[in-house]
């Protein structure tokens, strides 16, 4: 069965990786209003945690970002594994973290930036041996490197 939520996820992802930002945060606000606040938490880390990369603010995107994190933590396998039989919730923290580490650093709070680091590196066992682990693995990389 397609998830009409998430195609349209994907959709506004597309979007902001094809270039229209302001498209792409168009229609992740206006799907957040129709799933709200207390909606399915896999649909509302998806749209929090891509909602955050098209904010010009980063307060505004530490908002989306803590927002996304909230639902992972209301999140099972089970119901990540109806959208993709392989994924584990555990998987979604590594990436989770390193952007909330980059929110706090842009925002002068270096304390918050390297808890966050370290909790990404902590849960970095939950990634395979793939492009996505090791673009993640950089990217806490350079995080680290800013911090230091």
């Amino acid at each position: 069965m397609t998830d009409d939520v998430m195609v349209a996820i994907d959709a506004g992802l597309r979007r902001h990786i094809g270039g229209d930002r302001a498209g792409a945060r168009e229609a992740f606000v206006k799907l957040w209003a129709e799933i709200g606040a207390d909606g399915d938490p896999l649909h509302r880390c998806a749209l929090a945690h891509h909602l955050a990369d098209v904010c010009d603010d980063p307060a505004e995107e530490l908002e989306w970002d803590l927002r996304a994190l909230a639902a992972a933590d209301s999140l099972t396998d089970e119901r990540v594994q109806e959208h993709q039989s392989k994924l584990a919730v555990r998987g979604f923290y590594p990436s989770l973290h390193l952007n909330l580490g980059e929110d706090y650093r842009k925002l002068g709070d270096f304390e918050a930036a390297r808890r966050h680091l370290e909790s990404a590196r902590e849960r970095l066992d939950a990634l395979g041996d793939d492009d996505y682990a090791a673009g993640i693995r950089a990217a806490l990389d350079g995080l680290a490197e800013r911090l230091s």
